[in-house]
């Protein structure tokens, strides 16, 4: 993928929301630029900047440290808080105040970060912790605490989020 594309790759995804737009091509050069030390040196300044002005002021925890696929879609990113440790697939949304991390444990260390599929959607207020891993083709309720794992082709609801349905692929 050429430097354009890969900072642009998440354009399409957020067609009408210019917010997401920016915050996600400065998360993307903000990658770009943590690939190499010798870019992290020229370029602090830049990573300063937008550890400034995409966590503190628009309240945006992307760490540039961060897995993610391309088509990501933030739909109103605020109070948006992401461990450095998650993976999240390709075309997947998310949605504000949203906490995705790991948890405490009772020794002290902290569990692993979630891992996320492909085309999962995430309503508003979710809270995914711990070593789970949701499938692909998920979608998950606004208000739901995923503390479990959640297969494929599901949907979940509730606190603690259980599956409601599981959805009917198409034969053709």
């Amino acid at each position: 993928m050429n430097f354009f594309a890969y900072l642009f790759q998440d354009r399409q995804a957020n067609r009408q929301n210019f917010k997401g737009q920016l915050v996600l091509f400065l998360f993307r050069l903000a990658q770009l630029i943590n690939r190499s030390m010798i870019a992290k040196v020229i370029f602090y300044p830049y990573l300063l900047l937008y550890r400034y002005w995409v966590d503190w002021v628009w309240g945006i925890e992307l760490p540039r440290k961060l897995t993610v696929g391309k088509g990501l879609s933030l739909y109103h990113g605020h109070a948006l808080v992401l461990n450095q440790g998650v993976i999240i697939g390709d075309n997947c949304v998310l949605r504000n105040s949203t906490t995705i991390g790991h948890k405490k444990l009772a020794d002290g260390s902290h569990s692993a970060c979630p891992r996320i599929g492909n085309n999962v959607d995430i309503g508003a207020n979710v809270c995914i912790i711990g070593d789970v891993v949701i499938g692909d083709n998920v979608i998950i309720g606004a208000g739901s605490v995923v503390i479990k794992d959640i297969p494929a082709n599901s949907v979940a609801v509730g606190n603690p989020a259980r599956i409601l349905e599981k959805k009917q692929e198409s034969i053709s």
